[in-house]
């Protein structure tokens, strides 16, 4: 299915997929970056100023594919970089803290800022972050998937500080840009009846938290429209 050390730079590179993290200040977006680029994670993160990017390198069916994950300060002052930032976004996770109503709340702006500059066909996941603050959830699950399931939008809820579901987060989104990508590579090349059985192209499919398992692409797939 999918695998990756973190920063082997010798092998070639079969595809680069660039994936936006975007949400408010403070919600974890930094640490899961750190947690997924290098499995790292620190107490006493700075505030990201302005733009900064990581990549990881990562094998999925087979072929070598660069994941370029960009953050931004989320910040009222930096949204100068919009445009910019969303340029050649494939995929994009939208955070909010679990513990924090208001970022929450902010979710819809987020989104429609970022269907505004981004290609219409982006893959965009909707992270729940801080599961393990359990105690002060302020976000039920259950508010997070029908806001996910009516916007189409793939959902799970993470931990950047207990490592749980950063991975398959971000795996998820990775993968379905694979896989649409590589559908559009056949489709030129093939007859049109023909369908890939494997591809989730056109299909949004929902990953219900808390449950924290993405379940196998076969069984995500294909839930009819």
């Amino acid at each position: 299915m999918a695998s990756g050390a973190y920063g082997d730079a010798s092998q070639k590179i079969d595809y680069v997929f660039k994936v936006v993290l975007i949400g408010d200040s403070a919600v974890g977006k930094s640490q899961m970056l750190s947690r997924f680029a290098r499995n790292e994670f620190s107490l006493d993160s700075k505030a990201t100023i302005g733009v900064e990017f990581q990549t990881r390198t990562l094998v999925i069916q087979h072929k070598s594919v660069k994941a370029q994950i960009w953050d931004t300060a989320g910040q009222e002052r930096y949204r100068a970089v919009t445009s910019a930032y969303y340029r050649g976004a494939m995929g994009a996770m939208l955070v909010y803290d679990i513990t924090k109503r208001q970022t929450f709340d902010h979710i819809p702006r987020w989104l429609e800022e970022l269907r505004a500059h981004a290609d219409k066909n982006i893959v965009i996941i909707l992270i729940g972050n801080k599961s393990d603050l359990e105690d002060q959830r302020a976000v039920p699950t259950e508010d997070a998937k029908e806001f996910a399931q009516k916007e189409e939008l793939f959902f799970l809820e993470t931990s950047a500080l207990g490592a749980t579901n950063v991975e398959e987060a971000f795996m998820t989104v990775l993968s379905e840009i694979f896989n649409i990508v590589t559908k559009k590579t056949l489709a030129a090349g093939e007859d049109r009846g023909s369908d890939n059985p494997t591809s989730l192209a056109g299909k949004k499919i929902i990953i219900p938290g808390p449950a924290q398992i993405v379940p196998e692409r076969n069984r995500m797939c294909c839930r009819s429209s």
